[in-house]
């Protein structure tokens, strides 16, 4: 299994100016392929190749005046540029043919150096080195200090670096993971996400909602607020933008940790995990959007679902349309609709049920299959992919849920 590897960079001045010049130099090499293409379309000429944009836009541009810059950068990082747009477009073709699940893609969009995310990538050709040191030497860029939070699994097949909306740099190494079956238990869990409660197990285990939003709220609304009456293009609003991109990166920062330590502690304790399919597009269009998106429903059930495969677990994602709420745990009988505010009810067959502990426990009923013939429907895991660094149209992209 591949997975990502991120870890905290400190460049020098002059090195952040280096990475400042190559994010610039990728970001023109595809906004002028992305340009290049679309003039080759509308002209009624062929797709241009990979081979020949190569050729066109880097090779044979950094002869001529306009673009002898390029030059000053690594060249891995401008093919990489390249190979970032050609993977837009395989999306978008895939995507529009059926070939790709999910919502539609969209035709990739030009960069911005506006962008509040900017990042480059280097593989193996570029040659770059984790030093005896510690540090990691970029070309043309230097020996750049690393906080190693903790060792690489074994060497990175390629190394990205990401400069994020706070200012802060970051290298995200892909390795090559072996599996680490952890030890058999009899254990199995059915989880059910809710808003006042996060997480409710069927073995009767609440798990409070954090809210790192909300409790954030005050702080945020000081910050935009301050934001709002500074001039359009002066550099106090770009301060003033830092800050509040800080605010929020620390926000997200500490639901990744909260939600990891909750993913691990369940992995480990389970055998077998089984979670509801959530429409989280759909409840993030409904008045509790504010409180669906600082729950982060998505980003945890990734979590168990990467976790299951790399240490040898079970994990299932039941059909949203499983009447999970309505159905008695004991006898299987569904009632009626039940409005929100109904935390516990009765069966007619006796059994008094909390309404999050008997949905759990009915998920995870219908993860072992013992449901389905009652309409429950139990996808098999996927395996995590890649995280791409391709621009495409991110409010089109597919949902993890």
């Amino acid at each position: 299994m591949q997975l990502r590897y991120n870890y905290r960079l400190y460049p020098t001045p002059g090195q952040q100016q280096a990475l400042a010049r190559a994010f610039g130099c990728a970001r023109v090499v595809f906004n002028d392929g992305l340009r290049a293409r679309q003039e080759a379309h509308q002209q009624g000429r062929p797709y241009i190749t990979d081979g020949e944009l190569s050729r066109t836009l880097i090779t044979d541009a950094k002869r001529t005046p306009e673009r002898a810059w390029l030059g000053e950068v690594s060249a891995v990082v401008l093919q990489q540029a390249l190979a970032d747009l050609n993977t837009a477009y395989r999306n978008f073709f895939h995507s529009v043919t059926g070939r790709r699940k999910g919502r539609k893609l969209a035709l990739p969009r030009f960069r911005s150096r506006k962008d509040n995310r900017q990042a480059i990538r280097f593989t193996a050709n570029a040659r770059f080195k984790v030093l005896d040191n510690g540090r990691l030497r970029l070309p043309k860029v230097g020996d750049v200090e690393v906080r190693w939070s903790r060792a690489l699994p074994s060497a990175p097949t390629s190394v990205t670096v990401i400069r994020d909306a706070a200012g802060r740099y970051f290298a995200s190494f892909v390795v090559q993971t072996t599996d680490e079956p952890l030890p058999e238990t009899d254990a199995e869990v059915g989880i059910d996400l809710g808003l006042s409660h996060f997480a409710v197990l069927s073995d009767g285990t609440k798990v409070a909602a954090p809210k790192f939003l909300r409790r954030a709220a005050r702080k945020l609304r000081r910050l935009q607020q301050d934001l709002s009456r500074k001039q359009k293009g002066s550099a106090n609003r770009k301060k003033a933008v830092v800050k509040v991109a800080r605010a929020h990166a620390r926000v997200a920062d500490t639901r990744r940790d909260w939600q990891h330590k909750l993913s691990t502690a369940i992995i480990r304790d389970s055998q077998a995990v089984y979670v509801e399919d959530l429409c989280v597009t759909g409840l993030g269009r409904t008045r509790l959007a504010k409180s669906v998106h600082d729950a982060g429903w998505s980003q945890f059930v990734t979590m168990l679902e990467y976790k299951a495969a790399r240490y040898g677990r079970t994990f299932g994602k039941v059909d949203r349309w499983f009447p999970s709420t309505r159905m008695c745990s004991d006898c299987g009988v569904i009632g009626d609709t039940m409005p929100l505010n109904v935390r516990s009810w009765t069966c007619p067959c006796g059994s008094t049920h909390d309404r999050d502990i008997n949905a759990a426990r009915n998920i995870r009923a219908a993860g072992r299959a013992d449901l389905n013939d009652r309409g429950a429907q139990v996808r098999p895991a996927s395996m995590p992919a890649p995280r791409s660094e391709a621009v495409t149209h991110r409010e089109l992209a597919p949902t993890g849920v």
